[in-house]
């Protein structure tokens, strides 16, 4: 127990940890119409957010047919949202990713599959020590098809498991680019006690549980 205490401290202290209110205004957010995004160059391009966007982006940058994976913020109301901003829990917005994949190697339903497997799915507005309506789950959907691959997985996994899933599942409006220094953080910054104690932990054990053939060695 002693030796746990130092670690969680740290974890503590290098959480995106904030506190935050979810605004009335996401009702208008929940009932769009969803914005589809065309294929460009093969390339399909896929939204989720869970929990803090370092983790996030390093999960699913592991995934075969994943080109990249970026940092931003969705699923809020405010323009331009920052980090700052997004922090207050004010901005309606949760950090989120952007998944650029070859729909050809990696299927949504795939990337949906990564999603669950790699968060703890009861977890409301948070992922372990971040917690705050900026890091609850949201799933995006861009059309039927999309949002109906993701009601049956969260359904299968509440009767499967006999739990209520937390993620919420909203269509997909617009994705916000985070500031530079968040893109690619755990690549970049491999020794941040945050990126040790929290992050890579995670990425670990989702690898260690997610079928290998959907894995990049």
């Amino acid at each position: 127990m002693k030796k746990l205490i130092p670690l969680l401290i740290v974890t503590i202290l290098f959480s995106c940890h904030n506190t935050a209110q979810v605004s009335s205004k996401q009702q208008a957010v929940i009932t769009a119409q969803p914005v589809e995004v065309p294929i460009k160059e093969g390339k399909a391009r896929a939204y989720f957010a869970s929990g803090c966007f370092w983790c996030v982006e390093a999960i699913y940058e592991s995934v075969k047919g994943v080109e990249e994976s970026i940092s931003g913020y969705s699923g809020g109301y405010t323009n331009n949202p920052t980090y700052k901003a997004s922090n207050t829990g004010k901005t309606g917005h949760a950090e989120a990713v952007e998944i650029i994949y070859d729909p050809k190697v990696v299927s949504f339903e795939t990337l949906v599959n990564v999603y669950f497997a790699s968060q703890n799915v009861t977890q409301v507005n948070g992922q372990g020590n971040d917690k705050g309506s900026q890091y609850r789950s949201i799933i995006f959907y861009q059309n039927e098809n999309q949002k109906a691959i993701i009601l049956k997985k969260k359904d299968s996994l509440e009767k499967t498991l006999k739990i209520k899933v937390a993620a919420e599942v909203y269509p997909f409006q617009k994705f916000w680019i985070a500031e530079d220094y968040h893109q690619d953080f755990e690549k970049r910054n491999p020794n941040h006690p945050y990126i040790q104690n929290v992050s890579i932990p995670r990425l670990n054990r989702f690898k260690s549980k997610f079928p290998k053939e959907f894995l990049k060695h």
